[in-house]
């Protein structure tokens, strides 16, 4: 268990899948913590349930991550609830596949505006506290995807790169004052929403990998967790890879 009673985080996303396994991990580590969902009303009033019963405070708040007005509002509603900030997860993230050939000018601007765009938005807004706090952990959830590209997603992949770009210049732009920028880019995770994909898709994703498995969304918070403890205080800047070997 990493020590982290009395911090404060938000996670994006954080109703579903990764994100909610983030939030839970965090909590069970002494977090209290705020998650952000657009859809899901009844899944993320389920999270802030389970992390009230481990002792923690929890909150849900409905905020559109490509808004620049949610994410500050969100922000400052946490920052309220809470009394402080300390740790920022932005996960929330879709797809919307096709190929180049095919893909509107729609397809493009809606997937960089959440996948890219929304990390910057709650970048920006938890940037001043943490600067003027001199402390606080930013993780970034980013993709193999962003790093080696993947057929039909010239979309994601662009904002998955554009998040690893995004996670450097903040991590020197925010390290003098002690704050910890890094990335995790997962390789395919079985959520429940992976677990519906055609078996020969899931096969091949496995085949890719060196372990022969895929991650759960459990190991991946657990990487996600120890880059938010003092554990992990002297690394900034870097992309974690957790994928099994998918991307070698």
């Amino acid at each position: 268990m990493y020590q982290l009673e009395g911090k404060s985080a938000i996670v994006t996303g954080g109703s579903l899948g990764i994100g909610t396994a983030v939030a839970l991990d965090l909590a069970k580590n002494g977090c209290d913590v705020a998650i952000n969902y657009r859809k899901h009303d009844k899944e993320a009033k389920e999270v802030v349930s389970k992390i009230e019963s481990m002792g923690r405070k929890g909150l849900a708040v409905k905020a559109d991550v490509s808004s620049f007005d949610d994410a500050q509002k969100m922000v400052d509603t946490v920052t309220k609830e809470f009394g402080k900030l300390d740790i920022l997860v932005s996960n929330a993230g879709i797809n919307w596949d096709g190929v180049i050939w095919k893909m509107t000018e729609e397809m493009w601007d809606k997937v960089i505006d959440v996948d890219l765009k929304g990390y910057f938005n709650y970048m920006r807004a938890v940037s001043p506290i943490f600067r003027e706090q001199k402390s606080g952990k930013i993780i970034n959830l980013t993709s193999i995807n962003g790093l080696r590209g993947k057929f039909g997603q010239a979309n994601y992949s662009a904002a998955k790169a554009g998040i690893i770009g995004l996670t450097k210049a903040v991590a020197r732009e925010l390290g003098k004052y002690s704050v910890n920028v890094n990335a995790v880019a997962p390789g395919m995770v079985l959520t429940d929403m992976m677990k519906g994909l055609p078996e020969d898709v899931i096969n091949t994703a496995k085949e890719e990998t060196v372990l022969k498995r895929l991650a759960t969304p459990e190991e991946v918070a657990a990487v996600v967790t120890f880059l938010c403890s003092e554990s992990a205080r002297h690394i900034t800047g870097e992309i974690i890879k957790v994928d099994g070997g998918q991307y070698i």
